[in-house]
């Protein structure tokens, strides 16, 4: 039985969502209060003054929850828990939070990592979190994956700058602790001010080292450790002493940078990566605005450290959500579980006898993000942010020149950028936005002049003057490269339940900005991802990633183009009434179109090799007009037709997926279910309107299953869907039924999908089942660089693989690979591996050929099979190489023996503690 409701008399500031003011006086105890139920539960909701409603909705959640199968074990127990949780839920649901999250973890003894778990567990039913509640845990979850990655990034860091125990002079006046502090709130108080968006882990990170610059400069040199005590000491020298500088309005400091006060800066970002302009941007169109809005008191040459506190204070009751400040008091609630939250592996040393032990550096997620900015300003060091002369040059020759009309739409489109950035970012940071646009501009002329060699080879031409006046197409490739450098820096630090992470600036939100259809920036991206061979493997799969979820809904979208699309080829004369047919679905899928093919299309269509383009099919370059009859058909849509090819083959990998967790005993009903799924998207295309592939899918298996009497409930299906990679809730919780309003799936099966299907699903439970549907051909994907090993040429068991990145893309973001001992040890080319001599030696062996001669000689045993040297396959051992065979090299030998040592560290590892090894992405 629920408890009984507090008496809205001893509850009013309560029941209005007020803290307890202590001149109200004491209130009734809990028992007071109750005539029956839990008194805990109502103690706990008075300790965070929740509301009458909140309360009963709470117990209700309660209640629903713990009254379901195999909910929660092992938290049966944990009743305080389960409440909190649930009042939690209600609280975010009825926009009544009295409490901040922080307040709610400390109230019933639970980490952050916990409870982000338990309220995924308590997801049973799809209405027993909402999408808001769902919207809600998943921005705390990403503000706590960036504080953390922060925090323990500036404790290090801190570490490395600052002398513990200084002399006691200097203790007497400032300490470590007392400079660690102060630091970090500045830190906390400065990014809530200056950033709207707070999961942008490189801004902030930007920020977090313009704050370190600021304090090191106010810090006495005997506090600081080499190579900042010499530059702080030069700026004292020079004039630049500390107690003016303390003195001084903030304002005044800004007008008298000098030279030799970068040099902190310039150090720091050298030390860590980052873009010396992009930090000296944040420092001086966010940072020192900052600190001038604060009105800071200093102390002992430090600004007051309890003044800033109660500013942040109030921003953090502002926000009701996590106390940044108790990392400094490593916190319990903010402490990561050992399992539940992502640990950060520190790779194993080098094992080199010619040198000492080198300690690789672990990638923690700043670590990487930096690296990946890295590897696109590699990419983009060389180009230019203006047409290049050959760019000119296609332009002139165009019977139209596009040039004037390309440098207009680029300074148009960044002038929205920018102000939509800054808007998303924080006003602050709109500068930040223009130079991330400009990389964007740099990547966009790249592309394009790749894009129009690569036609000027295929088509033997050179007037481009219809594609490049094409508006659409320009706006999709510049969206295509800004895309990139917007993913580049949005990497965030990892998250714990395996989705992908997003945020404020993630794909789609470039397309609003730009104004640009879904299905128009679905065109450019095979061929954008072709024309640059230098695109990580990162930037690869994101691209990949985008034209799923565009092929999965936003394609579908009521306004777009697609479906107008679909409409011209059911009104093509004497052609079957589908957008691909059929029958083409099990023939592998051809890569040889182009962006023009598909900007052009309908009218222009891939060019076939060993035929000649005719005129009229060719419209990328002007000609002359041809005859023609006066009734032609209209042509067959190469966009079209492509994409559908791709829809179809997305659905049916999805769907394998699902049937292999769920029908493992009913395999013979994936195919009926492939079967309706394909003939819906065919024939029925207009239930895809504002919907998502997925739902389509789920109602397909569900609907196959009911007429084949098999037992599968929508519940099963929910929750094997939520561990399929790249899913959200959303997409089951909040289904379009009819405009405007918006139902679980359940209800979309039973008032929508089910009446618009009934006949043809009830046609499989007959004796005449409907024609099943060919099998897609499921081909490598494209963008996808080789993983397997390849031999190498003469005849030698030698094999080699690219070499992982460090790095590892999971489900859109950035996060250390885990690398086992076998693949740690492995020698990569650019890496120190020691001396010349061992690769000549590796050279000799690859190039003998009496290698398995000696092997196969050997007396009294039976020949064995060459093991094979693997370069980094899946972290897996094929041979132990603890045993040492005649004939093999002291190289060969201690390769085997650095292999058997760490793989039984890694043995050793795995049972003391859970497994951490990575697996290959699919």
């Amino acid at each position: 039985m629920p408890p009984k409701p507090p008496r809205k008399g001893g509850a009013a500031a309560a029941a209005k969502g007020q803290r307890a003011s202590p001149d109200c006086g004491t209130p009734p105890s809990a028992a007071a209060r109750l005539e029956f139920g839990e008194t805990d539960f109502v103690a706990l909701c008075d300790t965070l003054r929740v509301s009458d409603i909140v309360r009963a909705n709470a117990w209700k959640t309660y209640e629903k929850v713990s009254s379901a199968d195999g909910t929660l074990v092992g938290y049966s127990e944990k009743k305080k828990d389960m409440w909190g949780i649930c009042i939690f839920i209600a609280a975010v649901d009825l926009d009544e939070m009295t409490f901040t999250f922080t307040e709610l973890l400390k109230s019933i003894g639970m980490s952050v990592c916990t409870c982000l778990r338990l309220l995924r567990e308590m997801d049973v039913n799809m209405d027993t979190i909402s999408t808001k509640v769902d919207s809600n845990v998943s921005r705390l979850n990403k503000k706590y994956d960036v504080l953390s990655a922060l925090y323990h990034k500036f404790e290090r860091t801190c570490g490395l700058i600052y002398v513990v125990q200084p002399s006691s002079q200097t203790a007497a006046e400032l300490s470590f602790p007392l400079v660690l502090k102060t630091s970090w709130i500045t830190f906390l108080l400065a990014k809530g001010k200056v950033l709207q968006m707070e999961d942008d882990l490189v801004i902030s990170f930007q920020l977090l080292l313009c704050v370190l610059d600021y304090f090191i400069k106010l810090s006495p040199p005997a506090m600081l450790k080499e190579p900042y005590k010499s530059h702080v000491s030069a700026m004292s020298i020079n004039g630049s002493t500390r107690a003016p500088r303390r003195g001084q309005n903030r304002s005044t400091r800004t007008s008298k940078q000098t030279d030799t006060d970068t040099k902190v800066i310039e150090v720091l970002c050298k030390e860590y990566g980052c873009n010396l302009d992009e930090v000296k941007n944040v420092y001086f169109t966010s940072f020192i605005p900052f600190l001038n809005s604060v009105g800071i008191v200093t102390s002992n040459g430090l600004p007051e450290v309890e003044d800033l506190s109660r500013q942040y204070e109030e921003l953090y009751l502002k926000n009701k959500d996590i106390d940044a400040r108790l990392f400094l008091d490593n916190d319990e609630t903010l402490q990561h579980n050992h399992i539940e939250c992502l640990q950060l592996e520190q790779t194993p040393r080098k094992n080199n006898p010619d040198e000492e032990l080198n300690l690789i550096l672990p990638q923690t997620p700043v670590r990487a993000a930096m690296n990946t900015i890295q590897q696109l300003m590699m990419i983009l060091n060389s180009a230019s942010d203006k047409p290049s002369d050959n760019l000119i040059s296609y332009f002139n020759n165009c019977t139209v020149n596009p040039k004037e009309g390309i440098l207009a739409r680029v300074e148009n489109l960044g002038n929205i950028f920018k102000e939509k950035f800054a808007e998303a970012v924080g006003q602050g940071c709109a500068e930040i936005g223009s130079q991330r646009y400009k990389l964007g501009v740099r990547l966009y002329y790249r592309q394009m002049e790749s894009m129009l060699k690569s036609e000027e080879e295929r088509l033997s031409v050179h007037n481009f003057s219809k594609l490049l006046n094409n508006n659409i197409f320009h706006t999709s490739l510049l969206a295509c490269a800004v895309e990139v450098v917007m993913a580049t820096y949005g990497r965030n630090a990892s998250q714990t339940d395996g989705t992908s992470t997003e945020t404020d600036l993630s794909f789609p939100w470039i397309l609003n900005v730009l104004d640009l259809k879904a299905f128009d920036f679905y065109k450019v991206i095979e061929s954008f991802i072709k024309a640059e061979p230098s695109l990580t493997r990162e930037m690869i799969k994101h691209l990949e990633r985008c034209e799923h979820r565009i092929m999965e809904s936003l394609a579908w979208q009521s306004d777009s183009s697609l479906f107008d699309l679909i409409k011209q080829s059911k009104e093509r004369e004497g052609q079957v009434d589908q957008p691909e047919p059929t029958c083409t679905l099990n023939l592998p899928l051809q890569h040889n179109h182009t962006a023009a093919d598909l900007y052009l299309s309908p009218v222009r269509s891939p060019k076939k090799k060993g035929s000649t383009a005719s005129l009229n099919s060719t419209p990328i370059i002007d000609a002359q007009p041809v005859l023609a009859p006066q009734i032609q058909k209209p042509q067959k849509s190469t966009s079209l037709s492509l994409f559908y090819k791709k829809v179809y083959r997305l659905a049916y990998l999805r769907l394998n997926t699902l049937c292999l967790r769920l029908l493992f005993d009913h395999p013979e009903l994936e195919h009926l279910i492939w079967t309706l799924f394909q003939h819906t998207l065919q024939n029925e295309y207009e239930l895809m309107k504002d919907r998502h592939l997925d739902q389509i899918m789920m109602c397909s298996m569900y609907g196959i299953c009911k007429v084949k009497n098999v037992d599968l409930r929508f519940k099963i299906i929910v929750t094997a869907y939520k561990e399929l990679t790249n899913t959200n809730q959303e997409t089951f919780k909040r289904v379009l039924i009819r405009e405007g309003q918006y139902d679980s799936i359940i209800v979309f099966y039973n008032l929508v999908f089910m009446q618009k299907l009934k006949t043809n699903i009830l046609q499989y439970a007959s004796n005449r089942p409907p024609t099943l549907s060919p099998i897609p051909h499921i081909p490598r994907s494209p963008y996808k660089f080789s993983n397997s090993p390849l031999r190498v040429p003469a005849g030698n068991n030698i094999y080699i693989s690219p070499l992982k990145s460090p790095y590892k893309f999971s489900e859109g973001m950035l996060s250390p690979t885990k690398m086992t001992p076998r693949s740690r040890i492995l020698v990569s080319i650019g890496e120190s591996f020691g001396t010349s001599e061992k690769f000549q030696k590796i050279n000799q062996m690859v190039g003998s050929s009496d290698r398995q001669l000696k092997r196969s000689a050997e007396v009294s045993t039976a020949p064995k099979p060459l093991k094979r040297l693997r370069f980094d396959i899946e972290g897996q051992d094929e041979a132990d190489g603890s045993k040492h065979l005649p004939g093999e090299s002291k190289f060969q030998q201690k390769l085997a023996e650095m292999t058997s040592t760490r793989t039984r560290m890694q043995k050793q590892k795995l049972n003391d503690g859970t497994d951490t090894s990575a697996t290959e992405e699919n």
